[in-house]
């Protein structure tokens, strides 16, 4: 029997994604010589770069996303801080009006 030799697949960071396709999109080396410089086949950064140009607009819409959630959180917060208040004010009125009338 003989064993099959199975290359591992390596995983690189969207870091390292975004930046050999943006090198390669600003076209100061060349394809060739940025894949050289990662250590990586030319191929995969052809690969890289169509998934930057489809999707980069992505980036701006997850970052608006994550304002729009963040100040939705801040106004949930702060509509129940003033719903306890107005309770407590409630309340208070109803306490000093209860010993006004006594």
């Amino acid at each position: 029997m003989s064993k099959l030799n199975k290359r591992s697949k390596k995983v690189h960071s969207s870091k390292v994604k975004f930046q050999a396709a943006l090198e390669t999109i600003k076209g100061e080396q060349n394809q060739s010589a940025v894949a050289r410089s990662y250590g990586i086949n030319a191929n995969l950064i052809t690969r890289w770069k169509e998934q930057f140009l489809s999707n980069g607009h992505l980036i701006f819409e997850t970052a608006n996303n994550g304002v729009a959630k963040e100040q939705e959180q801040k106004v949930q917060e702060l509509e129940q801080i003033i719903g306890k208040q107005t309770v407590e004010v409630a309340l208070l009125k109803k306490f000093l009006g209860h010993y006004r009338s006594h």
